[in-house]
């Protein structure tokens, strides 16, 4: 029997209260800037057992600006930015060459917790791009040199030939280096906290970067949920 998918829709429930936790938010308490904010916010996820954290949508867009997104991981978030990395000739990599912007998003359903998170990103020097992925797992070293990401996959069989061989020159080579490997740093215009609530009232916090100082200055303002 056939799935009736927006019958299997309108039975699904947000925030279960047996799962989620919405937790109270005031933006008035809320700390000048957006990193340290998000630092708190990630720790309750993991804190809460979130599954995968880390992971968060990527959207970046074309030469003609046609909008593309994608699961990755966030390998960072500091005073340079927030990183995450891939090879510079797979889609993504492709895409910040040309353009070089991008939107995150990551969601915490077990806390009805989002922040969205976008601006310019820049490539991080090739020794510290090595460096994030020889600090990773083999895994994703023998990932990194399977490379090709993107490019189109004859047969499922050359991908396990070609994995095969990575594998085992990873675990050979754990400094083996990859130079298409890319560790991008996305430096945020803006940043936006959202917390949700039972009766609809979700609260939004959004932090713009401005002011003087080089722009180092953030100004904060609520939005309607």
């Amino acid at each position: 029997m056939a799935t009736d998918l927006h019958e299997l829709l309108r039975s699904l429930r947000v925030w279960d209260p047996k799962v989620t936790d919405l937790r109270s938010f005031e933006p008035a308490t809320a700390p000048a800037t957006p990193l340290p904010l998000f630092a708190e916010w990630f720790a309750a996820a993991v804190a809460a057992g979130q599954t995968e954290p880390h992971t968060m949508s990527l959207a970046t867009s074309d030469e003609s600006g046609l909008p593309d997104v994608r699961i990755v991981v966030l390998h960072g978030a500091d005073a340079d930015g927030w990183s995450f990395a891939s090879h510079a000739g797979s889609r993504k990599g492709r895409h910040l060459a040309g353009r070089p912007y991008a939107a995150l998003g990551f969601y915490w359903p077990v806390l009805g917790r989002q922040v969205r998170v976008r601006g310019p990103v820049t490539a991080a020097p090739s020794e510290d791009a090595q460096g994030d992925l020889h600090a990773r797992s083999t895994g994703a070293l023998a990932a990194a040199l399977t490379g090709r990401q993107s490019e189109v996959l004859p047969s499922l069989d050359d991908l396990l030939r070609a994995s095969e061989s990575a594998w085992e020159r990873a675990s050979r080579e754990p400094d083996a280096p990859v130079p298409s490997w890319t560790l991008y740093r996305l430096r945020a215009d803006e940043v936006e906290f959202f917390q949700g609530d039972e009766r609809r009232r979700h609260v939004r916090l959004r932090y713009r970067r401005g002011g003087q100082r080089d722009g180092e200055e953030w100004s904060r303002e609520l939005l309607w949920p």
